[in-house]
Parts: structure tokens; C-alpha cells; sequence
């Protein structure tokens, strides 16, 4: 069976993952993703309903 490092590449730079640093190749890269999350480049998309649902949720409000 072939080698799963070998099948998925890097999500950063595209390398070849290396099992210390799954699925990245290298600690730089595993940063470089890190430092994404921290700055906000990453965002899940929230819809204004979803954000008021939400509210509602953690007031115990019920909608009418």
C-alpha cells in the first residue's frame, strides 16, 4: 500500500506531507497555516439569521 504522505500533498505549498508535520511537509508551513487562523484569513461564512438565532438561543428567548 502506497505510502499516505505520499498521496496528500501539503496544503500550503503543495509538497509532500512528512508524518512529523501531517498534512503539512514542514514546522514553517504548519505556522504559516497557524498564523492564518490567528490573523483571520480563515473565517467559516455566517448568515445574519444564523447570528440572530443565535441570540435568541443565549437570551432563552422563544420566537413567537
Amino acid at each position: 500500500m502506497p505510502d499516505a504522505t505520499k498521496r496528500n500533498p501539503c496544503p500550503i505549498c503543495g509538497k509532500p506531507a512528512e508524518q512529523m508535520f501531517r498534512p503539512f511537509c514542514s514546522k514553517r508551513c504548519a505556522d504559516v497555516d497557524l498564523h492564518r487562523w490567528f490573523s483571520g484569513s480563515y473565517a467559516i461564512p455566517v448568515t445574519e439569521d444564523e447570528e440572530v438565532d443565535e441570540r435568541r438561543e443565549e437570551s432563552g428567548d422563544e420566537p413567537n
